[in-house]
């Protein structure tokens, strides 16, 4: 990708020709655009070590670039990201459109002996057009009856291991790989929980191709 724009040397926006200024800068001579081609290059690098999986301090040190400055370039991929998934998900035609309640355990959570529900994170699922949305919404809540908050959660836990068991539906596949990449982010702050689960969503609804050619007309436009 880099060593094509480098031949073709052609505006990252409206793909005109580009011209070079006095102080090394390229400008579009169709849209004015102006930019570092060292920079595009870089970042550009940076939004395919995204796309391939490759985490910041393996790209840092790939690209010899200082760890907390790809840590924001990612951490600004994944709010972007989020927000053109809304944008789908906002004007998307809900045609036989199928969805699913899905409860998320952190790995040390998952290796207590006894764990609840009520801490796992409750996301929703829904199946549309080919594509994958998901919504995180809020923990359970407990009763204030012992009693039925056991009975609730026993039920919670049957309807999930039957819906498991059932049969593979997108979003089901999609639950796996959902906890499969999320092992990767150890330490992962409750708060960041909600970009790091829209970059699985963006990556298991789109090729490794389609994500850098998104991120590059989210970014760069």
């Amino acid at each position: 990708m880099v060593q094509f724009l480098m031949n073709n040397f052609v505006c990252p926006k409206c793909q005109s020709k580009l011209y070079t200024l006095a102080n090394g800068y390229k400008k579009c001579s169709s849209c004015q655009y102006k930019f570092s081609f060292n920079k595009y290059r870089q970042d550009l690098k940076i939004i395919e070590s995204f796309a391939s999986n490759i985490n910041a301090l393996e790209c840092s040190k790939h690209l010899n670039l200082n760890y907390k400055t790809v840590l924001c370039k990612y951490q600004l991929f994944r709010q972007l990201i989020a927000a053109y998934l809304h944008n789908i998900y906002e004007s998307s035609v809900w045609d036989n459109t199928s969805y699913e309640e899905f409860y998320y355990f952190t790995q040390r959570q998952k290796e207590k002996r006894k764990k609840s529900l009520y801490e796992a994170v409750n996301i929703i699922g829904f199946y549309s057009n080919g594509l994958v949305y998901t919504l995180l919404m809020p923990t359970l809540q407990k009763t204030n009856v012992e009693e039925e908050d056991k009975n609730f959660e026993k039920f919670l836990s049957w309807h999930k291991l039957q819906s498991k068991n059932a049969y593979a539906t997108p979003l089901k596949v999609f639950w796996s790989y959902l906890e499969q990449n999320l092992k990767r982010y150890k330490g992962m702050k409750e708060e960041n929980f909600f970009y790091y689960l829209k970059e699985c969503e963006f990556k298991f609804n789109f090729l490794v191709n389609q994500q850098i050619e998104i991120l590059k007309n989210l970014y760069f436009i």
